[in-house]
């Protein structure tokens, strides 16, 4: 392994563990020569996945492009990060099992949507708002539609007797408390 820092061709392990999801191995390594420290982490890859893109470009699967872009939907969001490893891994691991060498990156999009409608709606949203290209309010409209319909399908009471959040089209339609809204230039 090259040391980041300096470019040495070996670098020591000086300590070697699980990840906390059992997922990966956590190295921690020192360079010899600058006396760099930094960690690696050790995955089982079941077989080299290719990705098609829309423009008919085949390029290499990329698990931590998968990992940003899913943070990128969640940012701001209380999301428990071993949940968000875990929605990574399994649509990595899924992916690899598939059979497949070459897989669509609509399939990878469709997989992320899949996980994040049951990971937090507001990264759903947005990660779809990308994925789909949306060009105009009725996008998001239809979008939430589908999210508002789903939410109805699931209840009135949950079984912990906690109360059930309004129906999206009452939640937009009710008056903000607390601080007025700043008005942009």
């Amino acid at each position: 392994m090259r040391c980041p820092f300096c470019g040495g061709p070996d670098t020591q392990v000086k300590d070697s563990r699980p990840s906390e999801d059992s997922s990966a191995i956590r190295r921690r390594r020192v360079c010899p020569d600058c006396g760099g420290r930094f960690t690696t982490f050790e995955r089982v890859q079941l077989r080299e996945l290719v990705v098609l893109k829309r423009s008919g470009k085949r390029v290499p699967f990329d698990r931590d492009k998968l990992q940003r872009s899913i943070d990128v939907a969640l940012r701001k969001r209380t999301v428990d990060p071993e949940r968000v490893e875990r929605l990574v891994s399994g649509i990595t691991r899924r992916l690899e099992s598939g059979g497949e060498g070459e897989v669509t990156s609509e399939a990878i999009g469709e997989a992320v949507m899949e996980g994040l409608k049951g990971l937090d709606d507001v990264a759903y949203v947005r990660f779809a708002s990308v994925y789909k290209n949306f060009r105009e309010a009725q996008d998001f409209q239809d979008l939430l539609g589908t999210l508002g319909e789903r939410l109805e399908g699931e209840g009135d009471l949950p079984e912990d007797g906690e109360a059930v959040p309004a129906p999206l089209d009452e939640a937009v339609a009710a008056p903000r408390r607390g601080r007025p809204a700043r008005k942009r230039a």
